[in-house]
């Protein structure tokens, strides 16, 4: 075959893949009829191309011993998930099994039942069910199956009638803090920082439109091809965001990042390294004394945690209204009135911006106002509540540095369309906001709060500003782990007059770098 056809014959495969995960997957053709799946061709594309720069590594197979020990998940908490190096998975030879299994499922199990499982011992109720109804599927079947394979196909189908399918042992070990879908047969998760493929797949794409309809009507979202995207959370607070085609050539893609069942406090991220105990000991009292805080960072650099944390040093006498676009903030205290953003309805009716809401929250008589993150014109609302009153708010945004969430700020309350003078929207945000709080994601996947930034007014035409604690890297070690210190720039922030008149005593080395 000349160069010519073979790269004509690449182009037709890649055509013919993209078309194939744009379309419908399901397969109709008798069993034992089999065709190559689009990357398997795809693959022997580049075989054909570059054949000395492809080596694919067989999957790794666990002996079958641990498979034997292993317990069915309903009588035995799930363990850790072991991954592999990326790899092609496997088809699943017994689809038709778990199949078969689910027709039973529908014909013995109430569907009510199958809807109406909040309580725990409802749920330990039906995993005795699909445990019955399966292991009798299983006893029919012709071909006898050893011990370690009943047990995952069992696991399997109760993860699919009460959890989340194949994702569910991910959403359950508290090691991973990312879950990332991309089509049914890769996923990846996050792990202490790192990004690794996990060792399962969805049947195809309709299994996994299956899970995000599961994920989203609960909580009155909705996707399909008019509104291909939606934002959503676990019942967890875990935050999700999905795409479908035809915005997405994958197929449909989740993103689930997650929290812990337990908010984490100052010493969770003392001991992961995320800041010191000076560093602790002076945002709880800029909290207390009712400093306008912004917390700026990157895409999974921990804003919402250290909000979180931040808002945990509130006391618990004041009246607190928290405005989010998914609800994920996880506050202690009991006087807490939560609000959330709604997308509009399929008749493109009923939305509710974030910016309605905090325009709501003024009238609700807040001791504090708490919006999750600002991302538009809800920036210039929030701007004003700080400036008539409402002392001691805070929100989060994206930026690269202090500065640039300053210039965010700007941009963002433009987009409110209030037509205002630069210099005003400047001033507006040099006398709202007091401390900026800058958290950074790092190469070796650490978080660090690189930044407390005071804002200290206007000059001319320029916001002026000043760092109070810095994060400096110093470097790597042998295993790519960042290196440094927090140090303290040695400047007394000018707002500590607000620390004195609530009564918070600063000792005198806390702006001290020794």
């Amino acid at each position: 075959m000349s160069l010519r056809e073979r790269l004509q014959r690449a182009r037709q495969e890649e055509r013919e893949e993209t078309l194939g995960r744009i379309g419908a997957v399901g397969d109709s053709r008798p069993m034992g009829r089999t065709r190559p799946r689009p990357d398997e061709r795809h693959l022997r594309a580049q075989q054909e191309r570059a054949p000395e720069r492809l080596s694919v590594q067989p999957e790794p197979q666990e002996p079958q011993g641990k498979q034997e020990e292993r317990e069915l998940r309903i009588l035995k908490p799930v363990e850790n998930v072991s991954f592999h190096p990326p790899v092609k998975l496997p088809d699943d030879p017994h689809i038709g099994i778990k199949e078969k299994i689910h027709s039973r499922l529908v014909k013995e199990i109430d569907a009510e039942f199958l809807e109406q499982t909040s309580s725990a011992e409802d749920r330990q109720r039906l995993a005795r069910e699909v445990q019955k109804v399966a292991m009798a599927v299983l006893n029919e079947e012709p071909l006898p199956l050893i011990r370690s394979e009943k047990t995952r196909i069992i696991n399997e189908v109760i993860d699919d009638v009460m959890g989340f399918g194949p994702i569910t042992p991910l959403l359950e070990d508290e090691s991973i803090t990312e879950v990332m879908v991309n089509g049914p047969e890769m996923i990846y998760v996050e792990r202490k920082g790192r990004i690794e493929q996990a060792p399962v797949r969805f049947r195809d794409a309709d299994h996994v439109m299956h899970i995000i309809e599961k994920i989203v009507s609960p909580i009155g979202r909705r996707i399909d091809e008019a509104s291909p995207m939606v934002d959503a959370r676990l019942p967890d607070g875990s935050r999700v965001n999905a795409v479908i085609p035809p915005i997405s050539l994958v197929g449909p893609c989740i993103t689930i990042r997650k929290f812990s069942r337990e908010p984490l406090t100052t010493d969770d991220l003392v001991r992961f390294g995320t800041l010191t105990p000076t560093v602790v000991e002076f945002l709880d009292g800029a909290v207390k004394a009712r400093l306008n805080i912004v917390v700026s960072g990157g895409t999974g650099s921990g804003k919402t945690t250290t909000l979180n944390v931040l808002s945990s040093f509130i006391p618990p006498d004041e009246r607190i209204v928290t405005i989010e676009d998914a609800a994920e903030l996880q506050l202690r205290q009991d006087h807490v009135v939560t609000m959330e953003a709604r997308p509009p309805n399929i008749e493109g009716k009923g939305a509710i911006a974030i910016r309605d809401l905090v325009r709501n929250a003024l009238r609700m008589r807040p001791d504090r106002i708490v919006v999750g993150e600002v991302r538009s014109g809800e920036a210039l609302d929030m701007l004003q509540a700080m400036n008539t009153g409402h002392d001691g708010s805070m929100t989060t945004g994206h930026a690269n540095s202090p500065r640039d969430m300053l210039s965010r700020l700007e941009t963002m309350t433009l987009m409110a369309g209030m037509e205002l003078p630069l210099r005003a929207i400047r001033e507006q945000i040099a006398s709202a906001i007091d401390l900026i709080v800058h958290q950074a994601r790092l190469r070796d996947g650490s978080r660090k709060i690189t930044h407390l930034t005071e804002v200290l007014g206007m000059e001319g035409d320029v916001i002026t500003m000043q760092d109070i604690y810095l994060f400096e890297q110093s470097g790597v070690d042998e295993e790519g782990r960042a290196l440094g210190r927090f140090r303290a720039t040695g400047i007394r922030p000018k707002f500590l007059d607000k620390f004195e008149a609530s009564g918070i005593k600063v000792p005198p080395g806390m702006f001290v770098d020794y």
